[in-house]
């Protein structure tokens, strides 16, 4: 049973050692609780979490979610598995286990203890879009047999099984879909197109565009995206999602490098290579129902936000 005798909480957060996970364990120490981050730091790094190796309310377990936890906790964050193209189809069948065993084995661990768990799912299950911003309702379009589907089907499955525990065992579920987020702590060499961009520009090499361009995407700063997390998580039990949690002011990637370049100060061209296999063309999400439901909506316009996370590409650069 979760501790109701005073409000802190020993939370859970699987990924913590990744970019997203650094930073709502940092919200949720700020908050006066205990953490206890568990990463097998494939993709997640020692550097983002190392700030907080000396606190008194943080643990690191170096751990794989594919394989059972025992732990007491009273609420589950679940933000494992690799969450780039170079990173997920590096290893596409453990791609799909982390997805699903993961879900699975956090799914029983919240079950046994009867404790809340949210779902860090993802715009990927939208597939390419035929609808046009996304809501939650849309069914998506997804090739299955891709060089994408390890994620996208994965993550899919993720939320089948999170619907169905909630079904049958009456349990707390939370499930956000995730939508493009930047900030600092990104990888430098995950593949991701803000990362990518900036990391050319400042060393001074060419902009590479995939296709011509004109595909958009909607970039949320990552303080917004946690802020929606946690919204998410403290929200009245009947409330599961999935909610899209994202900024819906949508940019062309051509806009994007351009932005960049003038924030750099670089020189850099803009080349153009092919569009890789099942890249969705546009993505942009409905917020309706997040703004609705949590009162949230984003509050970090992208030049802000570019030049917090430029500083910290210059600073790990150097």
């Amino acid at each position: 049973m979760a501790r109701e005798y005073f409000s802190q909480k020993r939370i859970l957060v699987t990924g913590g050692a990744g970019f997203l996970g650094s930073h709502l364990i940092d919200r949720l120490i700020a908050a006066g609780h205990e953490v206890l981050c568990v990463d097998n730091l494939f993709t997640g790094s020692k550097r983002n979490i190392e700030h907080l190796h000396a606190h008194p309310r943080f643990e690191f377990m170096r751990h794989d979610v594919c394989f059972p936890l025992f732990v007491e906790v009273d609420a589950i964050y679940n933000l494992a598995c690799p969450a780039s193209p170079i990173h997920y189809q590096y290893d596409p069948v453990q791609t799909t286990k982390v997805s699903v065993h993961g879900a699975i084995n956090m799914l029983g661990l919240a079950k046994r203890l009867r404790c809340p768990i949210l779902q860090a799912s993802t715009s990927e299950v939208y597939g390419d879009p035929t609808q046009h911003p996304q809501t939650e309702s849309y069914w998506g379009n997804v090739n299955p047999i891709g060089l994408r589907s390890c994620y996208d089907e994965g993550k899919r499955c993720a939320e089948t099984l999170f619907f169905d525990y909630h079904r049958q065992h009456k349990l707390g579920i939370k499930v956000m879909r995730i939508f493009n987020t930047y900030g600092p702590r990104m990888h430098p060499a995950d593949g991701r197109v803000v990362s990518n961009f900036i990391m050319q520009a400042l060393r001074g090499e060419d902009i590479t565009l995939f296709g011509d361009g004109n595909q958009t995407r909607s970039f949320c700063y990552v303080d917004d995206l946690i802020e929606g997390m946690i919204r998410l998580m403290e929200s009245p039990e009947g409330f599961t999602g999935p909610v899209n949690i994202g900024n819906p002011v949508e940019f062309t990637i051509r806009e994007l490098a351009e932005l960049v370049v003038e924030m750099t100060g670089a020189r850099s061209k803009l080349i153009h290579l092919p569009l890789p296999s099942d890249d969705p063309t546009q993505r942009k999400p409905d917020i309706s129902l997040a703004r609705r439901e949590l009162g949230w909506e984003p509050t970090v316009p992208l030049r802000e936000g570019l030049e917090k996370t430029i500083a910290y590409f210059r600073q790990i650069a150097n």
